[in-house]
């Protein structure tokens, strides 16, 4: 079948008959633009239009009037292009083509195409200047990194002390505190931020509510957000602090409360890491805003350089170039992670990172924290660039300082010690969470938290991290410990007088001894002379408890509590 014009999908298009002449129908001629004919008015009405535009812009966008800035850039261009479209309406002028609008362009509006014509040709000096093509070396310098000896300077950690959450399981919690307050839950929900903190010497999660949706803001908003979490990593105790005036700046507020809109209004130079909220001694809500600043090139080293404080209930905000010693997140652990990797990389030379990679390492997947004094250290470990499953060493990190140190340590990859941990308990199905890592009898050592389907915590593991088949479990922190611990000097790691972290040890004869049954295993209940505690002990780990009789002289290593029972770890008979 031969193809017909007439027949083209049931179209009949006009003109296309055999042998019809084809018609157009005649423009209708462009109606001339009306000129302002004051050149005067036209700039006032240019300049306002473009002074309305760059308000409405930087209001809602809030770019940072800095050169070292990506996002002034495309602000002043903005304008640039705003006040040159402004001027040909005003003008009148009707061009044919683009030849004749640019010379226009050239003529009315030469100021604002020299700013524009100048940024671009500075932003392009700018991010050729800090290539890490040509300064590799500067960006290897961006982390000062020294050799530490990890028994030495990272003490052994008390059981009490061990963070047994995750982020995911402090949400959890958070989620069903808040759930249980009838006074909050139809009002406000949780933000998911749960920055990890140090407060009172105890490492915790802190999070920030928000309200439930715009018509909850608009009939709260007078008293502010009334309370934050605080959950306890080591306990898992969720505390909502109630506070007497409400939150009134965070980052999920409207308008001139917003936090990212009051900084902006009050530095306006000045280019943030992403907030953190954090707490003083005294339970007084923080957001510490690190102040970024790029230190090669016009674009590349960033760095941290102080930070602004701003009071969350008043909005007060100072800038602090050294922050105060409460102060636990000045150094996002992003940027921390980011210029290890540029030090591993370049420490070397450019060339040498692509040809030859002589010593040239990267960071590993992830990373942890570690709360060590009154501090709080960011892990990862460190492993060559072929992608092995091992690791040559870590680095921790201070927060707050910036003070890194490398610790030599051949061993497996956290991912690889999760697979190990979770390959102990296959049977049980257990997921591992992110590994910390600690000092346990003066060695490196991965403790995990296994958790169910149901993301409840239900045993812990920890995995040597030189010899990751020594894996050890257990129901209690303690009893994972000590059954590391047997592991290591079974496998001659270390000897058999290692003895467990943040324990005591008591001597005495036997005043009293009670049984029980709990959980349907046998615990027994010593009392000394001269003693007010009773020291529980699991016959399954301490089978001599089953023939001990009062009278008998014994030594039992425990664990400190303030409760009137308390855990005992290991029985010897004197």
């Amino acid at each position: 079948m031969g193809f017909s014009g007439n027949d083209a999908g049931g179209f009949q298009w006009e003109g296309f008959e055999s042998g019809a002449p084809s018609q157009q129908r005649p423009k209708k001629p462009r109606k001339p633009r009306k000129q302002i004919k004051s050149p005067a008015v036209r700039v006032l009405i240019n300049l306002g239009v473009t002074l309305a535009v760059a308000f409405v812009y930087f209001y809602f966008e809030l770019p940072a009037i800095n050169l070292q800035a990506p996002d002034f850039y495309t602000f002043a261009l903005l304008l640039c292009a705003v006040y040159c479209g402004c001027a040909i309406f005003t003008s009148g002028f009707k061009g044919q083509g683009v030849g004749q609008y640019f010379k226009f362009l050239k003529k009315q509006c030469r100021i604002p195409l020299i700013i524009a014509v100048a940024l671009v040709a500075l932003s392009l000096v700018g991010t050729l200047a800090g290539s890490v093509i040509f300064r590799a070396k500067t960006y290897a310098e961006l982390l000062p990194v020294e050799p530490g000896d990890f028994a030495a300077e990272v003490n052994e950690i008390s059981y009490d002390q061990i963070p047994m959450l995750d982020k995911y399981s402090a949400e959890r919690l958070g989620d069903r505190k808040l759930g249980e307050l009838s006074d909050m839950v139809s009002q406000f929900e949780v933000v998911d931020d749960y920055t990890q903190i140090n407060y009172k010497g105890r490492p915790v999660r802190i999070a920030t509510l928000m309200y439930a949706d715009l018509i909850k803001w608009f009939t709260n908003r007078g008293d502010g957000l009334p309370a934050y979490l605080l959950i306890d990593m080591v306990t898992q105790n969720v505390e909502l602090v109630r506070l007497q005036e409400g939150i009134k700046y965070t980052n999920v507020e409207h308008f001139g409360r917003n936090l990212y809109r009051h900084l902006r209004f009050h530095y306006p130079t000045y280019m943030f890491a992403n907030p953190v909220m954090e707490v003083n001694e005294e339970g007084t809500p923080y957001w510490i805003c690190p102040r970024l600043v790029k230190t090669i090139g016009l674009f590349g080293g960033v760095d941290v350089k102080g930070a602004v404080l701003v009071n969350a209930i008043n909005g007060e905000c100072e800038y602090y170039e050294e922050v105060p010693p409460w102060v636990d997140n000045l150094y996002p652990a992003g940027l921390i992670v980011q210029q290890y990797d540029y030090y591993g990389m370049y420490h070397n030379g450019f060339l040498n990172s692509i040809f030859g990679q002589r010593d040239v390492t990267v960071t590993t997947d992830d990373y942890n924290y570690i709360a060590m004094g009154d501090d709080v250290w960011v892990y990862t470990g460190v492993t060559s660039t072929g992608g092995d499953q091992s690791n040559i060493g870590f680095i921790l990190t201070n927060q707050r300082t910036k003070e890194s140190k490398f610790y030599s340590c051949a061993g497996a990859t956290e991912h690889s010690a999760m697979a190990s941990a979770q390959g102990q308990l296959q049977h049980l199905q257990y997921n591992a969470t992110f590994p910390l890592l600690l000092n346990v009898g003066g060695q490196p050592t991965y403790f995990m938290a296994m958790k169910d389907k149901a993301q409840l915590v239900k045993q812990y593991a920890m995995v040597n991290v030189q010899q990751y088949q020594i894996v050890a479990t257990g129901d209690t922190v303690g009893e994972c410990e000590q059954n590391y611990l047997a592991l290591l000097s079974q496998n001659g790691v270390v000897d058999g007088s290692t003895g467990l972290s943040g324990t005591e040890t008591v001597e005495g004869a036997i005043a009293e001894i009670r049984s029980a049954v709990l959980d349907g295993n046998s615990y027994y209940f010593i009392k000394l002379i001269g003693d007010g505690y009773f020291y529980s002990v699991s016959a399954a780990e301490q089978p001599l408890a089953v023939i001990l009789n009062a009278g008998d002289q014994v030594a039992i290593t425990y664990r400190p509590d303030t409760g009137s029972i308390l855990e005992g770890v290991s029985l010897e008979l004197r």
